[in-house]
């Protein structure tokens, strides 16, 4: 059979317009040693970046603000990944250092950039993010920037307590995929408390090269940010209107300098 007698790939087109694995070539009942390779490179990654750890040093370096560095309940690596209920509270050196940082007066909101499940997502984007919001935020009382270790979603919630602010953004790495392995998520919540229900905090997610880019992430974080305050809800209580928030950020682009 000639070259020319090999019907075209009817999946090639349809795999350039996603990293999902999709129609994959088979060398009989298996599939292809391409496939096999590109799998357990992508595996690899994933496992990299779960077990891996942020530079807090070169993080906290690239971030002109005050930072603080806090840590959760979990010792290590391996007990944060077990226990995830350890790495949701902070350990007792943290708590003093948050108690002696605690400002009288009530900050609007506090930003805490947690490794999670992906630490090269935080090392690769989370001080770009930052930085993209809080040029959005011009007039807020924003408390100093935690940097936490061994850090879940809900960390922020007893950070929050403790330098007496009224919103919590954490910037966390996301649990790995077999396509991504790097992306970032922002998790906004409205005056939280310990033991905060998921429901009640909005969610950003997918802010990667090949996701959502960084002045989308940043335009969605505001907007949400300034309806949290004005409603004093976060979570299902209160939606993202995508259009409304699209014209806030084109209105603020027209505003003249003052």
């Amino acid at each position: 059979m000639s070259g020319r007698d090999v019907s075209p790939d009817p999946w090639e087109k349809l795999r350039a317009l996603t990293p999902a694995r999709i129609g994959l070539e088979r060398c009989g009942d298996a599939i292809s040693t391409r496939a096999l390779l590109q799998f357990q490179l992508d595996h690899a990654h994933a496992r990299d970046a779960v077990n891996g750890t942020v530079d807090f040093q070169a993080l906290a370096a690239s971030i002109d603000r005050p930072v603080l560095r806090v840590h959760s309940a979990a010792a290590d690596r391996a007990t944060f990944i077990r226990r995830p209920d350890l790495g949701r509270r902070l350990d007792a050196p943290s708590i003093a250092l948050l108690t002696s940082a605690r400002s009288a007066e009530r900050a609007d909101a506090v930003f805490v950039i947690a490794d999670g499940l992906s630490a090269v997502a935080v090392q690769d984007h989370a001080s770009a993010v930052l930085r993209k919001c809080l040029e959005r935020l011009p007039g807020w009382r924003i408390a100093p920037v935690v940097l936490a270790a061994e850090a879940r979603v809900a960390l922020g919630d007893e950070i929050c307590l403790h330098l007496n602010a009224d919103l919590c953004v954490v910037l966390i790495g996301e649990r790995p995929g077999l396509s991504v392995a790097n992306s970032l998520g922002i998790y906004l919540t409205w005056q939280p408390r310990i033991g905060h229900r998921d429901a009640d905090r909005n969610c950003i997610s997918n802010i990667h090269a090949r996701g959502l880019a960084y002045d989308d992430a940043a335009q969605k974080l505001v907007w949400l940010m300034t309806q949290a305050r004005r409603s004093q809800v976060s979570g299902i209580a209160l939606k993202e209107d995508a259009k409304a928030s699209l014209n806030d950020e084109r209105g603020a682009n027209q505003l003249p300098a003052e």
